[in-house]
This record gives C-alpha cells, sequence and structure tokens, in this order.
C-alpha cells in the first residue's frame, strides 16, 4: 500500500495536480487517493527524500516549488547516471525485461506521436525503471528515482511551450530499443543525445526565465 500510495501521490505532484507551493496534511493526502494515513506517512517520507515535498513540523507538509536553477543541476547529475546505467543495463539486461523495455519504448513512442504527455510520462517512467532494474546497482537506482522525478515534473509544466513531445518520445525509445538488442554502443550514443536535447531544453526555460524576472 505505501508503494500504490508513493506511485499514486508521486504521479499527482508530477502532473501538477498537487501543484508546487501547495500545503497539505498527511489526513488530506489520505481523503484525496483513498489510501490510509499509514501508507501514505511512509510514502511522504520517501516524497521528501526525493526533493519533492518538504515537512513543515506541526504544519503538514508542502509541495516543493519548481527551481529552474536546482533543474540544471539535476540535468548535470543525470546526465552521469544515465550513461552508466544505460551502459551495464545494455550488458545485462534479461530476456523478459528486453521484452518489457521494447513493449514501453513502442508505447513512449505512440504517447509522443499522439501528443498525450500523462501516457508518455508513465511509460517513461516505466522504461526507466527497467533499465535501472536491468543494470543491477541498487544505488545507482536509488540515486537517479529522485532527478527522474523532478525532470517529469519539469517536462510536464514546459511541454506546452516546449512542443517537443514526438522528438523527445523517438530518443527515449531509441535509447530503449538499443539497451532491450543489447547494442552497448548505440545504446550510450542514443542515451547522449537524449541527455543533450534535455538539457538543451532545460537551459531554454532557464534563460527565458532569467529574462522574464529582468523584464
Amino acid at each position: 500500500m505505501a508503494d500504490a500510495a508513493h506511485r499514486r501521490i508521486e504521479e499527482m505532484i508530477v502532473t501538477l495536480q498537487l501543484p508546487p507551493g501547495s500545503r497539505w496534511s498527511e489526513e488530506g493526502l489520505a481523503d484525496k487517493i483513498g489510501i490510509g494515513r499509514t501508507p501514505v506517512r511512509e510514502a511522504v517520507k520517501r516524497l521528501q527524500a526525493d526533493y519533492l515535498v518538504s515537512i513543515l513540523p506541526r504544519h503538514g507538509l508542502m509541495i516543493t516549488e519548481i527551481n529552474l536553477h536546482e533543474q540544471l543541476l539535476v540535468i548535470d547529475f543525470r546526465k552521469e547516471l544515465e550513461l552508466f546505467i544505460t551502459a551495464r543495463a545494455a550488458r545485462r539486461i534479461m530476456a523478459g525485461d528486453r521484452e518489457r523495455l521494447l513493449a514501453a519504448a513502442n508505447q513512449i513512442d505512440a504517447a509522443g506521436k499522439q501528443g498525450n504527455v500523462e501516457h508518455y510520462l508513465r511509460e517513461v517512467f516505466k522504461a526507466n525503471q527497467l533499465l535501472a532494474k536491468a543494470a543491477g546497482n541498487p544505488f545507482a537506482a536509488r540515486s537517479i528515482s529522485p532527478l527522474h522525478a523532478m525532470s517529469r515534473r519539469f517536462y510536464y509544466k514546459y511541454e506546452s511551450e516546449l512542443q517537443n513531445l514526438e522528438a523527445m518520445g523517438k530518443l527515449h525509445a531509441e535509447r530503449a530499443r538499443a539497451v532491450a538488442r543489447q547494442d552497448e554502443r548505440k545504446a550510450l550514443s542514443h542515451a547522449m543525445d537524449l541527455m543533450e536535447k534535455i538539457e538543451s531544453y532545460t537551459r531554454r526555460i532557464f534563460e527565458l526565465g532569467l529574462g522574464s524576472r529582468v523584464a
């Protein structure tokens, strides 16, 4: 139940159903998702570790704001972890996970072409979990999980400005397919292309944000 509560609340944070800066009680979140307070309490602890929630002593909790400078730091660290995970996943992925990863890649591609950002983000989440599992390093998986969550929320907020869902879907899908084929060289090349594109649009949003404050 704690895992279910975590997945549900995280998705609501990522898709801004729980807006940045909004304040909640554990009881309020439990009522909102229809899961008991004890699993929600465990989920909130994990979300705090993932930088999506701040605990306010005696005042419940707050959904963290999206900080553009912090997002650039997220991308800087994420890039190194993505390459590490991609290389090891391509070497170690098992047959069952290869099939699941190929299925996720097809769904990512389809969601990108259809312009369905919610479905796209769910399938990217699934693919990222499969890649982290296949890499076989729980420390890397634990380190990259909050970076993925922060990145998905950032993308959801700014996708309408970026208008690049189909292109991003293709990049994610190509990396996943190369890993599933155990083509480490191509997988790393696609991972680098993906992260360069993510860094590029993050910097663009950051610069636009600076410009609006100056204006």
